[in-house]
């Protein structure tokens, strides 16, 4: 199996921060929580096809947000089983340090309102509206 220099350095780079993505030494880190690194390198345009990636946490949201832009590889520390699933059925490898059921929201009462979401879909772009949806609706909450 080849190295991947990318995975190794967007590994290195994840320590202190929440997300990093590499390719060809081009590295990008963010330090926001949940999807919104994601969202924010999809809304700015940046190309992430190619990438690989290290997370904090992945869940299906996430995975999906990493098909849709064409990441090549995903390390998490913690990963869901319906994140492997969406990464499987893409044939995007993967690797995590603790694998759980369900990715639980901030107060931990919980399924992650993201994981809500998706959680009736696999089709990735229709899973890309609910979660630009399930934004904008937390994000205009009274």
């Amino acid at each position: 199996m080849e190295i991947n220099k990318d995975m190794i350095l967007a590994k290195n780079s994840l320590l202190g921060h929440t997300i990093a993505v590499c390719k060809d030494s081009d590295i990008l880190i963010s330090d926001k929580k949940g999807i919104q690194p994601m969202i924010d390198f999809i809304d700015s345009g940046i190309n992430l096809n190619g990438y690989s990636v290290a997370d904090m946490v992945v869940g299906k949201a996430v995975a999906m947000l990493f098909v849709k832009v064409g990441i090549k590889e995903v390390f998490a520390k913690t990963m869901s089983s319906q994140a492997i699933s969406i990464l499987e059925k893409h044939n995007i490898p993967y690797s995590y340090d603790i694998r759980t059921e369900n990715i639980i929201n901030h107060k931990g009462d919980g399924l992650c309102p993201m994981e809500q979401a998706v959680i009736n879909t696999d089709n990735i772009e229709q899973g890309y509206k609910l979660i630009k949806n399930k934004l904008f609706e937390l994000k205009n909450k009274v």
